[in-house]
């Protein structure tokens, strides 16, 4: 008589409230490795006081919502960055080019991100100075 091991298929896929708790849930997970991760922090002390600087200067109320729009994707462009990064060092613990380009391409869409809130915040500086 011959044995079968029964090998266990995927989680029976959760729907309604148990979706989104279960989502959330995973999404704080994110969250936390994302904390962790010190170009993160620095990022959100940049935003701190860029926005601190929005108020100081008396910015509008649409160029902080286009501001924290533009934070917002520069906050996920960083999870991304960092999910891909993880994949690559699990994925090719040694050095190679695949791994160095891969994490340059991610590298390089957050400091495009970055680049974009810092013009931004510039030119709003700058248009409420009545420099621009």
């Amino acid at each position: 008589m011959s044995r079968t091991r029964s090998v266990p298929g995927p989680a029976p896929k959760k729907r309604g409230l148990d979706h989104v708790v279960a989502a959330t849930g995973y999404s704080i997970g994110g969250l936390r490795v994302l904390w962790r991760q010190e170009a993160f922090r620095h990022e959100l002390l940049v935003a701190f006081v860029v926005f601190l600087l929005h108020a100081l200067t008396g910015v509008s109320a649409l160029a902080i919502l286009a501001q924290a729009i533009c934070f917002t994707i520069l906050f996920a462009a960083e999870a991304i960055n960092t999910a891909i990064e993880h994949i690559v060092d699990h994925l090719s613990p040694e050095w190679s080019t695949f791994a160095r380009e891969t994490k340059d391409l991610g590298s390089a869409a957050v400091f495009v991100l970055l680049l974009a809130n810092g013009g931004l915040a510039v030119g709003v500086w700058l248009r409420v100075l009545e420099l621009l």
